[in-house]
Protein backbone atom coordinates (compact mmCIF):
# COMPACT_ATOMS: atom_id res chain seq x y z
CA UNK A 1 0.00 0.00 0.00
CA UNK A 2 1.26 3.62 -1.24
CA UNK A 3 2.16 5.97 1.76
CA UNK A 4 0.37 9.08 2.22
CA UNK A 5 2.07 12.73 1.68
CA UNK A 6 0.13 16.16 2.45
CA UNK A 7 1.13 19.13 0.40
CA UNK A 8 -0.03 22.13 1.95
CA UNK A 9 -0.94 25.31 -0.19
CA UNK A 10 -1.04 22.68 -3.49
CA UNK A 11 -3.46 24.27 -5.98
CA UNK A 12 -0.51 25.93 -7.72
CA UNK A 13 2.94 27.00 -7.94
CA UNK A 14 5.54 24.87 -5.60
CA UNK A 15 3.24 23.56 -4.02
CA UNK A 16 1.49 21.74 -7.43
CA UNK A 17 4.74 20.73 -8.35
CA UNK A 18 5.37 19.33 -5.01
CA UNK A 19 2.31 17.12 -5.38
CA UNK A 20 2.99 15.92 -8.50
CA UNK A 21 6.56 14.79 -7.57
CA UNK A 22 5.17 13.08 -4.75
CA UNK A 23 2.85 11.21 -6.81
CA UNK A 24 5.53 10.10 -9.46
CA UNK A 25 7.91 9.10 -6.43
CA UNK A 26 4.73 6.59 -5.72
CA UNK A 27 2.80 8.37 -2.50
CA UNK A 28 -1.04 9.17 -2.70
CA UNK A 29 -1.44 12.62 -2.27
CA UNK A 30 -3.51 14.76 0.16
CA UNK A 31 -3.54 18.47 -2.66
CA UNK A 32 -4.64 20.53 0.25
CA UNK A 33 -5.62 24.39 -0.26
CA UNK A 34 -7.75 27.11 1.26
CA UNK A 35 -10.15 26.58 -1.62
CA UNK A 36 -10.78 22.94 -1.82
CA UNK A 37 -12.31 23.57 -5.67
CA UNK A 38 -8.58 25.60 -6.80
CA UNK A 39 -7.36 22.13 -6.14
CA UNK A 40 -8.73 20.53 -8.65
CA UNK A 41 -6.26 20.48 -12.03
CA UNK A 42 -3.71 18.85 -9.61
CA UNK A 43 -5.47 16.30 -7.92
CA UNK A 44 -6.59 15.34 -12.08
CA UNK A 45 -3.15 15.78 -13.36
CA UNK A 46 -2.36 13.03 -10.38
CA UNK A 47 -5.08 11.01 -10.52
CA UNK A 48 -4.47 11.08 -14.57
CA UNK A 49 -0.82 9.26 -14.28
CA UNK A 50 -3.08 6.17 -11.77
CA UNK A 51 -1.86 7.53 -8.51
CA UNK A 52 -4.86 8.43 -5.88
CA UNK A 53 -5.24 11.96 -4.69
CA UNK A 54 -8.33 13.81 -3.30
CA UNK A 55 -9.00 17.91 -2.76
CA UNK A 56 -9.05 18.92 0.67
CA UNK A 57 -10.19 22.28 1.47
CA UNK A 58 -8.90 23.79 4.96
CA UNK A 59 -7.64 27.00 6.52
CA UNK A 60 -4.64 25.75 8.46
CA UNK A 61 -4.45 28.59 10.92
CA UNK A 62 -7.77 26.98 11.79
CA UNK A 63 -6.22 24.29 14.45
CA UNK A 64 -10.50 22.76 14.38
CA UNK A 65 -10.13 22.90 10.35
CA UNK A 66 -6.40 21.65 10.41
CA UNK A 67 -7.94 18.25 12.85
CA UNK A 68 -10.80 17.72 10.54
CA UNK A 69 -8.72 18.16 7.49
CA UNK A 70 -6.58 15.20 8.93
CA UNK A 71 -9.36 12.83 9.90
CA UNK A 72 -10.49 13.29 6.72
CA UNK A 73 -7.30 12.22 5.09
CA UNK A 74 -6.85 9.51 7.17
CA UNK A 75 -10.08 8.13 6.34
CA UNK A 76 -10.02 8.33 2.74
CA UNK A 77 -6.36 8.04 1.88
CA UNK A 78 -4.67 6.49 4.69
CA UNK A 79 -2.47 7.67 7.83
CA UNK A 80 -0.43 10.77 6.49
CA UNK A 81 3.44 9.58 6.49
CA UNK A 82 5.07 12.78 4.58
CA UNK A 83 3.68 16.55 5.45
CA UNK A 84 4.71 19.55 3.47
CA UNK A 85 4.26 22.89 4.98
CA UNK A 86 4.09 25.21 1.91
CA UNK A 87 0.86 27.46 2.30
CA UNK A 88 2.01 30.92 2.41
CA UNK A 89 1.08 34.02 1.87
CA UNK A 90 2.68 38.10 1.19
CA UNK A 91 1.73 40.80 2.76
CA UNK A 92 4.87 42.97 2.13
CA UNK A 93 5.10 46.72 3.39
CA UNK A 94 7.61 48.43 5.03
CA UNK A 95 7.55 48.12 8.91
CA UNK A 96 6.54 52.32 9.11
CA UNK A 97 3.37 51.09 6.81
CA UNK A 98 3.29 47.49 7.92
CA UNK A 99 -0.31 46.86 9.40
CA UNK A 100 -1.19 44.63 12.58
CA UNK A 101 -3.33 42.55 9.90
CA UNK A 102 -0.45 42.39 7.44
CA UNK A 103 1.49 41.38 10.47
CA UNK A 104 -0.67 38.56 11.52
CA UNK A 105 -1.88 37.18 8.78
CA UNK A 106 1.25 36.05 7.49
CA UNK A 107 2.27 35.06 11.01
CA UNK A 108 -0.82 33.13 11.49
CA UNK A 109 -0.33 31.16 7.70
CA UNK A 110 2.81 29.83 7.63
CA UNK A 111 4.49 29.58 11.49
CA UNK A 112 0.72 28.75 12.59
CA UNK A 113 -0.03 26.78 9.96
CA UNK A 114 3.00 24.96 9.78
CA UNK A 115 2.21 24.03 13.26
CA UNK A 116 -0.79 22.84 13.61
CA UNK A 117 -0.42 20.71 10.71
CA UNK A 118 2.83 18.68 12.14
CA UNK A 119 1.31 18.41 15.72
CA UNK A 120 -1.89 16.76 14.06
CA UNK A 121 0.59 14.91 11.06
CA UNK A 122 2.80 13.72 13.71
CA UNK A 123 0.23 11.07 15.64
CA UNK A 124 -0.28 9.28 12.82
CA UNK A 125 3.82 9.49 12.26
CA UNK A 126 4.61 8.14 15.80
CA UNK A 127 2.11 5.24 14.70
CA UNK A 128 3.55 4.30 12.06
CA UNK A 129 7.33 4.83 13.21
CA UNK A 130 7.65 6.98 10.28
CA UNK A 131 7.55 10.33 8.57
CA UNK A 132 8.89 13.12 6.69
CA UNK A 133 8.62 16.69 7.57
CA UNK A 134 9.28 19.29 4.86
CA UNK A 135 8.85 23.01 5.88
CA UNK A 136 8.78 25.63 3.29
CA UNK A 137 11.05 28.79 4.39
CA UNK A 138 12.85 31.16 1.90
CA UNK A 139 16.06 33.29 1.21
CA UNK A 140 13.92 35.94 3.04
CA UNK A 141 14.49 34.70 6.26
CA UNK A 142 17.89 36.22 5.68
CA UNK A 143 16.86 39.39 5.59
CA UNK A 144 14.51 41.24 3.17
CA UNK A 145 13.32 44.64 2.38
CA UNK A 146 9.26 45.07 2.71
CA UNK A 147 9.22 41.85 4.25
CA UNK A 148 9.56 42.26 8.00
CA UNK A 149 6.34 39.35 8.51
CA UNK A 150 7.67 37.02 5.98
CA UNK A 151 11.26 37.19 7.12
CA UNK A 152 10.59 36.90 10.38
CA UNK A 153 8.28 33.78 9.82
CA UNK A 154 10.48 31.92 7.65
CA UNK A 155 13.40 32.17 10.04
CA UNK A 156 10.61 31.29 12.87
CA UNK A 157 10.15 28.33 10.79
CA UNK A 158 13.96 27.36 10.39
CA UNK A 159 14.01 26.81 14.44
CA UNK A 160 10.31 25.23 14.24
CA UNK A 161 11.82 22.59 11.94
CA UNK A 162 15.36 22.07 14.04
CA UNK A 163 12.82 21.72 17.03
CA UNK A 164 11.01 19.18 15.60
CA UNK A 165 13.93 17.00 14.03
CA UNK A 166 15.27 16.80 17.72
CA UNK A 167 11.63 16.10 19.50
CA UNK A 168 10.64 13.58 16.95
CA UNK A 169 13.66 11.44 15.51
CA UNK A 170 13.56 8.96 18.18
CA UNK A 171 10.05 8.20 15.83
CA UNK A 172 11.38 7.56 12.81
CA UNK A 173 10.12 11.26 11.66
CA UNK A 174 13.02 13.71 10.36
CA UNK A 175 11.97 17.14 9.65
CA UNK A 176 13.97 19.67 6.86
CA UNK A 177 13.23 22.75 5.93
CA UNK A 178 13.77 23.98 2.22
CA UNK A 179 14.17 27.72 1.38
CA UNK A 180 13.88 28.73 -2.30
CA UNK A 181 15.52 31.74 -3.63
CA UNK A 182 13.77 33.61 -6.67
CA UNK A 183 11.04 30.70 -8.16
CA UNK A 184 8.76 31.65 -11.12
CA UNK A 185 5.15 31.31 -9.52
CA UNK A 186 2.02 33.95 -8.63
CA UNK A 187 3.85 35.10 -5.54
CA UNK A 188 7.09 36.42 -7.31
CA UNK A 189 4.47 37.82 -10.00
CA UNK A 190 3.02 39.84 -7.07
CA UNK A 191 6.21 41.13 -6.15
CA UNK A 192 7.07 42.57 -9.21
CA UNK A 193 3.82 44.21 -9.32
CA UNK A 194 4.54 45.66 -5.88
CA UNK A 195 7.69 47.39 -6.86
CA UNK A 196 6.38 48.17 -10.25
CA UNK A 197 8.27 46.23 -12.67
CA UNK A 198 7.48 43.80 -15.30
CA UNK A 199 7.87 40.38 -14.70
CA UNK A 200 9.98 39.46 -17.78
CA UNK A 201 12.55 42.11 -16.33
CA UNK A 202 12.06 41.18 -13.01
CA UNK A 203 13.00 37.70 -13.59
CA UNK A 204 15.90 38.57 -15.82
CA UNK A 205 17.61 41.01 -12.99
CA UNK A 206 17.15 38.46 -10.92
CA UNK A 207 18.90 35.76 -12.98
CA UNK A 208 21.93 38.28 -12.64
CA UNK A 209 22.32 38.05 -10.19
CA UNK A 210 22.02 34.32 -9.54
CA UNK A 211 25.60 32.09 -9.75
CA UNK A 212 23.80 29.28 -12.19
CA UNK A 213 22.22 32.51 -14.28
CA UNK A 214 18.83 31.47 -14.32
CA UNK A 215 15.53 31.76 -12.09
CA UNK A 216 14.22 28.67 -10.09
CA UNK A 217 10.93 26.59 -11.54
CA UNK A 218 8.57 25.44 -8.75
CA UNK A 219 10.00 21.83 -9.93
CA UNK A 220 13.61 22.77 -8.72
CA UNK A 221 12.27 22.67 -5.25
CA UNK A 222 9.90 19.71 -6.05
CA UNK A 223 12.95 17.45 -6.45
CA UNK A 224 14.80 18.91 -3.42
CA UNK A 225 11.49 18.02 -1.40
CA UNK A 226 11.18 14.48 -3.10
CA UNK A 227 14.50 13.59 -1.94
CA UNK A 228 13.91 14.37 1.71
CA UNK A 229 10.90 12.49 1.70
CA UNK A 230 12.60 9.63 0.19
CA UNK A 231 13.37 6.39 2.46
CA UNK A 232 17.20 7.25 1.53
CA UNK A 233 17.00 10.40 3.41
CA UNK A 234 16.43 8.98 6.84
CA UNK A 235 19.76 10.55 7.90
CA UNK A 236 18.83 13.94 6.73
CA UNK A 237 17.21 16.16 9.65
CA UNK A 238 17.14 19.37 11.30
CA UNK A 239 18.69 20.79 7.83
CA UNK A 240 18.24 24.07 6.17
CA UNK A 241 18.64 23.42 2.34
CA UNK A 242 18.48 26.46 0.09
CA UNK A 243 17.48 25.83 -3.51
CA UNK A 244 18.94 29.28 -4.89
CA UNK A 245 21.07 28.66 -7.70
CA UNK A 246 24.31 29.36 -5.74
CA UNK A 247 25.13 30.14 -2.11
CA UNK A 248 23.33 32.44 0.56
CA UNK A 249 24.32 33.23 4.38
Amino acid sequence: MARVAIVTGAARGIGAATAERLAADGFDVAVLDLDEAACKDTVDRITETGRRAIAVGADVSDAAAVDAALSRIAEELGAPAVLVNNAGVLRDNLLFKMSDSDWDTVMNVHLRGAFLMSRAAQKYMTEQKWGRIINLSSSSALGNRGQANYSAAKAGLQGFTKTLAIELGKFGITANAVAPGFIVTDMTAATAARVGVSFEDFQAGAAKQIPVQRVGRPEDVAHTISFLASEGAGFVSGQVIYVAGGPLS
